[in-house]
């Protein structure tokens, strides 16, 4: 059957400035991180997809080693839009980074001009795309000089690639140089793209501060803390969770005792607000007009409606944040 959007779907999402550029983001954006590489998933992934455009979500962020396989996330992302998105391609925002390890050799990694333009370049043609809305610096490179990892995103934009750039995982000195060296070159940096949520509070030590100074966005990834931040685990690790399956990104040695205490008063919280857990955490994360939009994974639809749901009760109370506050300490 082919694809209707929603006509409605525009109706549900909150959409915010990113920054001081022209450019809004939606309050939710999809990551296509986690359950998008897998060719014999792909089915799911275009429900996922749907339901996401459906409910407004217009920003789907990418990166060349999304998987696995490194790049099959783009190959995937690349057939669906194709064969369900490629008429609302002008209402999309779509976004992919370079910056770890994606193929063999001295090449292949880290912030070289070499790099980041082949990198580009081989996303753009595994998505079939003329052009992506965001490229990202995925992290920072210490040997190169940063200037000239700069001067690539610049390139990339002049030659029609990008229409924006980005940077994530900069600490904030290093993001404020950064973004003073793009916008010397005519190349303002659009956004910046951090982990945060309530359990990595690292932005709020400057970088949220540096960000709002120089007008730049931010969208935060990792808002759930890998699932952390969620009922999944409340009650121990269940056989197919995450936890248990041997993921580098969340293990067992993670959901300490001293932590589920504070998930568990962060729950009671939550269902005295009348959310759940996981969409209070988000809402949490956008509390401020600091923070542009918050990147969730999804694996099922329920968890896309459970995060845009979030919307409609995302704001605090003085107390309630102050409860927040003492939970952390």
């Amino acid at each position: 059957m082919v694809y209707q959007a929603n006509p409605s779907r525009y109706a549900t999402m909150e959409y915010r400035r990113c920054g001081r550029s022209g450019l809004k983001l939606p309050a939710i954006s999809l990551g296509l991180w986690h359950n998008f590489g897998d060719a014999t998933l792909l089915d799911n992934s275009r429900q996922l997809l749907r339901r996401a455009f459906d409910v407004g979500i217009t920003h789907f962020d990418l990166a060349n080693n999304y998987g696995p396989l490194p790049g099959s996330a783009e190959e995937n992302f690349g057939r669906l839009l194709r064969e369900d998105f490629l008429p609302y391609r002008d209402q999309l925002i779509i976004s992919s980074k370079a910056g770890y390890t994606m193929w063999d050799g001295p090449y292949g990694d880290w912030g070289s001009r070499k790099y980041l333009i082949a990198s580009l370049d081989q996303s753009l043609k595994r998505m079939g795309l003329e052009y992506v809305d965001i490229f990202y610096h995925h992290r920072p490179d210490p040997d190169t000089p940063l200037e000239e990892t700069l001067c690539a995103l610049d390139h990339v934009v002049r030659q029609g690639k990008a229409l924006y750039v980005g940077l994530s995982n900069y600490p904030a000195e290093l993001a404020a140089r950064a973004i003073d060296i793009l916008q010397d070159l005519g190349t303002p940096c659009l956004i910046h793209q951090p982990k945060y949520s309530l359990f990595e509070r690292w932005v709020e030590g400057g970088l949220l501060n540096v960000l709002q100074e120089k007008g730049v966005g931010c969208i935060a990834f990792s808002p759930l803390a890998g699932g952390q931040l969620t009922d999944r685990y409340l009650n121990g690790i269940p056989a197919d969770s995450r936890a248990a399956s041997g993921s580098r990104f969340l293990s067992p040695d993670q959901l300490t005792e001293e932590k589920q205490v504070k998930v568990r008063k962060l729950n009671e919280l939550a269902e005295r607000r009348g959310q759940k857990l996981s969409q209070m955490a988000l809402a949490w994360v956008l509390r401020d007009e600091s923070v542009t939009s918050v990147l969730i994974g999804a694996s099922k639809t329920s968890q896309i409606d459970d995060a845009v749901g979030m919307l409609a009760h995302r704001h605090f109370t003085d107390a309630e944040r102050a409860v927040i506050e003492a939970i952390l300490v």
